[in-house]
């Protein structure tokens, strides 16, 4: 892993999710071209920074639910993002220290920076592979991925605020549907994913005309199109609902979900 070479393959010029991402949850690893991006998204939805905060704390809940509750001892993380407080492999090792991470991501500044997301508890292990979740057989057969996780064994797939920046002609549910095969019975699918559902026309219209503007193909979905992800697979009350609604915290308010219009969902495969 070459952090050097992948410093010289970042692109400033064009705006990249995990930057966006990295900006709305007030991080310094951003560039100009993410931050105008993110911003002309904002115009259209004023609430989008906390619906970025909301599915990181979705996150947390359902990596301590699977390590805590379930059981899961290994987890694969694809769009990792840029390290943030509350990585996979904080939380999951803070509640088993054995538990082994594999985190995936194809933006190389997140790479320079993966050496905080490899600080692994030594019960442990983690890996970061530098893949593309539109080519599940590269990440599958890695073999960084193969020397850390046992794919025999039970693995949490983690596809968090990544499937709706895959238009339906990257054919986002053959991509899923081929990273869960690969998976053990007993394991877990957990996706959040922007939706429409809360959405009139008007919306719809500002939605459409910020994405274009912003630079990163973009998808809204319904819960009915989300749903689809899951097909086959045994849902984790309460099911399908707003990520603010997925096992919230007593101790704190959650947001309205029409304020962050985000779906979130924890499946275990059969």
């Amino acid at each position: 892993m070459n952090s050097d070479s992948a410093a010289e393959r970042v692109d400033t010029t064009k705006p990249h999710p995990a930057r966006r991402y990295d900006y709305w949850l007030g991080g310094k690893d951003n560039f100009a071209a993410d931050r105008e991006s993110a911003d002309a998204v904002a115009e259209a939805f004023p609430t989008v920074q906390l619906a970025a905060v909301e599915n990181r704390n979705f996150l947390r809940r359902a990596v301590a639910y699977l390590t805590g509750e379930a059981g899961i001892r290994q987890f694969l993380d694809i769009g990792t993002g840029l390290p943030t407080a509350g990585n996979v492999h904080e939380i999951a090792q803070g509640i088993a220290p054995e538990s082994r991470i594999v985190y995936v991501d194809n933006d190389p500044i997140v790479l320079v920076h993966a050496r905080h997301l490899l600080d692994s508890a030594p019960e442990g292990a983690t890996a970061y592979l530098d893949a593309d979740l539109r080519d599940p057989r590269h990440i599958l057969d890695h073999p960084d991925l193969l020397s850390t996780i046992d794919l025999s064994k039970p693995v949490a797939l983690m596809v968090v605020a990544v499937a709706h920046f895959m238009t339906d002609d990257q054919q986002p549910y053959e991509l899923i549907r081929t990273l869960t095969d690969a998976l053990a019975p007993g394991s877990y699918l957990v996706m959040s994913h922007a939706t429409n559902d809360y959405l009139d026309e008007h919306d719809l219209a500002r939605s459409a005309e910020a994405n274009t503007r912003s630079g990163v193909p973009f998808q809204l979905r319904s819960g009915a199109e989300f749903a689809k992800f899951f097909d086959g697979f045994t849902l984790v009350p309460p099911g399908i609902t707003a990520v603010t609604l997925w096992r919230p915290e007593e101790y704190r308010p959650h947001p309205r979900p029409e304020a962050v219009s985000m779906l979130g969902a924890v499946a275990r495969i059969p």
